[in-house]
């Protein structure tokens, strides 16, 4: 019974044609739905955009503006003379011009005679720059400080001149080594005659200590030049001898 109502309704008549006409719709779908993308994919290729077209321009000629007319320095003659001589010969000229043109000299202006210059009643050389010379002379000159005076260079003084004199002692080292020399100083004698600045000219190293600590006590008469005190440069030696030696 069962087995009858399928059948029955399986083959119930009009069922067919429903399915079919459903397949035919779905189909007519699917196709124009492909249609429709295979457009879409196709109209791409056949309208194709070109590339710009790239065009080129050629730079404008700017036109320069125009030369400035050359300045022509007149001529000091009218027209250049050219010599008709040839390496000696006197050739005649083809043609005489009709128009010959003066050289004009220039004259040299007169000259002003400095002498009428100047205001009426005024003193002084109209010849002279007063202003210049106004200046210049109001302008006073420096005059140069004298010279500083040089202390006289005496190579000894006299014996006379030293009132006072002070014997070196002997050192106790030299005196054991037995050195003995001469020490030569050179001084300054100040204007009251004592003893400035000491220099060692030469001698034995271990005799020069003593030798300048006495020289330093000497004393001597101020030197007068012209009726004034000055300072002079000696120089002394002072020697170192050893008893029995």
């Amino acid at each position: 019974m069962f087995s009858d109502s399928l059948l029955e309704s399986h083959w119930a008549p009009g069922s067919w044609d429903n399915r079919s006409h459903r397949g035919w719709t779905t189909l007519f779908s699917f196709a124009l739905q492909a249609f429709g993308i295979s457009l879409l994919l196709v109209l791409p290729l056949i309208y194709t955009q070109g590339l710009p077209q790239l065009r080129s321009f050629a730079p404008l000629d700017v036109p320069q503006p125009p030369p400035a007319p050359a300045v022509r320095s007149q001529a000091r003659y009218a027209n250049a003379a050219q010599s008709n001589l040839d390496h000696g010969v006197l050739i005649p000229p083809r043609e005489i011009p009709h128009d010959i043109g003066m050289i004009a000299e220039e004259v040299a202006p007169p000259q002003v005679n400095l002498d009428d210059m100047g205001v009426p009643g005024g003193t002084g050389d109209p010849r002279s720059h007063g202003i210049i010379n106004s200046i210049a002379n109001s302008i006073a000159v420096a005059t140069p400080p004298p010279p500083a005076p040089h202390p006289l260079r005496v190579s000894r003084m006299m014996e006379g001149n030293l009132i006072h004199k002070v014997q070196p002692e002997y050192p106790l080292a030299a005196k054991a080594a037995r050195i003995q020399g001469a020490v030569v100083i050179r001084a300054l004698i100040s204007k009251n005659g004592s003893i400035e600045n000491l220099r060692v000219l030469g001698g034995h190293p271990m005799l020069v200590k003593a030798a300048m600590d006495a020289v330093s006590q000497w004393r001597y008469r101020p030197y007068y030049l012209n009726g004034e005190p000055v300072e002079v440069e000696t120089q002394v030696t002072v020697n170192f001898i050893l008893a029995g030696g």
